[in-house]
């Protein structure tokens, strides 16, 4: 298997968006600037979109010298070309088809700070392994699949235990998400235990919209918000359904900030949360 690969995928984002400021400001187009390198057109484009797999250092020196680019930002271009190379281990094959957009994951390792609120399910990252296993069971994929899509989200949440560059985890918990009857009520009381578990962390925070609190601004929203190290660096928002994680056009990407910030200003506190799941076990007994 990879390696976590951590800052590698939004390096290869971050100098996608730097290569493409310097060559609009040079006034060219990608062709342009393809056929003044000898090189088929669509390479610049393939770049500039962040489709390339692996930055070539010497395709980003010949782009740097014909962009006439200064000192410091040719350093902060190859030191980014160098951290875009790891493989990570989501793109190994054993991996292929669980993740239908393979930049998710990535994205999710290398933030800062994650939001998410999931109206009907717990998120991913705060999930034992009995709950996963029921929740596939309903779904329609074969037992295999199921068996790695497992392993690949045991993979993700590995993100909160890091040493060092663990992201600020900020997840808004339904009460609906935590009545459902699966499992056994051992492995129930375990999930929620690792929810209280999971808030006493520094760097996590849950919050619970309860019953009693009424309608929320989420009721209809799964949302997942992506910020990074880089201060100047826009903050990704995906929409997770069943099948999959779809991005959020960064045009948009700001409304949904501001959904997620009124639904966790909706929740009950970390503190009021943690009681209400101690609360919950004890009616598991």
């Amino acid at each position: 298997m990879e390696g976590d690969a951590y800052g590698a995928t939004i390096a290869k984002r971050r100098l996608s968006r730097i290569l493409t400021d310097l060559r609009l400001r040079t006034g060219h187009t990608a062709n342009h600037i393809c056929d003044t390198l000898t090189w088929g057109r669509g390479k610049v484009g393939r770049f500039e979109a962040n489709v390339w797999k692996r930055p070539e250092m010497s395709d980003i020196r010949d782009l740097l010298r014909v962009y006439e680019a200064d000192e410091a930002t040719r350093r902060e271009v190859e030191e980014l070309a160098i951290r875009a190379k790891p493989r990570a281990w989501w793109r190994d094959s054993y991996y292929q088809d669980v993740f239908e957009d393979s930049e998710f994951p990535g994205f999710e390792s290398d933030a800062s700070e994650i939001r998410t609120c999931m109206p009907l399910i717990l998120p991913g990252l705060l999930q034992t392994e009995a709950y996963i296993r029921a929740q596939m069971e309903v779904g329609t994929r074969n037992a295999e699949w199921c068996e790695r899509a497992l392993r690949g989200r045991q993979r993700r949440q590995a993100i909160l235990d890091r040493d060092e560059n663990a992201p600020k985890l900020i997840a808004v918990i339904t009460e609906a998400s935590l009545r459902y009857d699966w499992g056994s009520a051992d492995e129930r009381r375990d999930q929620i235990q690792q929810l209280i578990k999971a808030g006493q962390r520094t760097n996590v925070e849950i919050r619970i919209l309860r019953f009693q609190d009424g309608f929320h601004p989420g009721m209809n929203s799964l949302i997942n918000a992506f910020t990074f190290p880089y201060p100047d660096e826009p903050p990704m928002v995906y929409l997770e359904t069943d099948t999959s994680a779809k991005e959020v056009d960064l045009s948009e990407a700001k409304s949904y900030l501001d959904l997620f910030e009124r639904i966790r200003a909706t929740a009950a506190s970390n503190a009021e949360s943690s009681a209400f799941l101690s609360a919950l076990i004890e009616t598991l007994e």
